[in-house]
């Protein structure tokens, strides 16, 4: 991706979160030179910030995802199960992009919709070996309810609703009729580590940088920081 499209991608963005009345925090308004000549030991070790993806594959409206962390615990926390175990995050689900197919290891999470389109969710159990399993029923809470989909089986959230998906359930999302502003709630984030893809893609974009950055992005952090 190039830095000027990222930049672009940052602004309208930012635009349609304040349009929900969500506010960001101080620290995501900092320029590069601002962010490193702060206290950014936490944000950089914990991966809080901005994170544009288009998973490595140069074609970001189709396959996407706008993403702010805005808290973060470790993985000690969740090791020691003490401190901080949980992670905020904010994201952008454009109209048809795709997240594409994907599960956690470790990470259970409640992906709510904050508004928009409808947030579309393609949904698989794991089987004994952890692959997608073509077969079986999914079973996950809905908003405090339990629904049974089947193997390959869409889930569909309104402004308001919300999935909690437990490891190893397998899931790809898009918005629908607009896009959608979604709030992920869940345990410590890991996203070096702690997702793994149906497709060979890689988790962060590759950037050629035609402009200077307006904000570091999460994936910066080892060369600007």
């Amino acid at each position: 991706m190039k830095r000027s499209l990222i930049n672009s991608i940052l602004t309208e963005g930012d635009a349609f979160i304040r349009s929900f009345g969500y506010v960001m925090p101080p620290f995501a308004y900092q320029s590069p030179s601002e962010l490193k000549a702060s206290d950014h030991s936490m944000i950089r070790e914990r991966g809080m910030g901005w994170d544009i993806t288009d998973y490595g594959q140069g074609k970001f409206d189709e396959l996407g995802l706008f993403l702010f962390t805005v808290r973060n615990g470790l993985e000690a926390d969740l090791k020691s199960g003490n401190g901080m175990l949980y992670a905020e995050k904010i994201m952008i689900s454009r109209d048809k992009q795709l997240s594409p197919m994907h599960k956690h290891f470790v990470k259970a999470e409640d992906i709510i919709n904050r508004g928009g389109g409808t947030l579309v969710l393609e949904l698989f159990s794991s089987d004994k070996t952890g692959e997608i399993d073509p077969s079986a029923d999914v079973v996950v809470p809905v908003d405090g309810r339990l629904k049974t989909l089947p193997a390959g089986g869409l889930l569909k959230l309104e402004p308001g609703e919300s999935v909690t998906l437990m490891p190893g359930v397998w899931h790809a999302f898009w918005g629908e009729g607009g896009d959608v502003l979604i709030g992920e709630v869940s345990t410590v984030n890991d996203d070096r580590n702690d997702n793994k893809f149906k497709m060979e893609i890689g988790r962060f974009a590759s950037i050629e940088e035609d402009e200077a950055p307006k904000h570091l992005l999460v994936s910066d952090y080892d060369t600007f920081l």
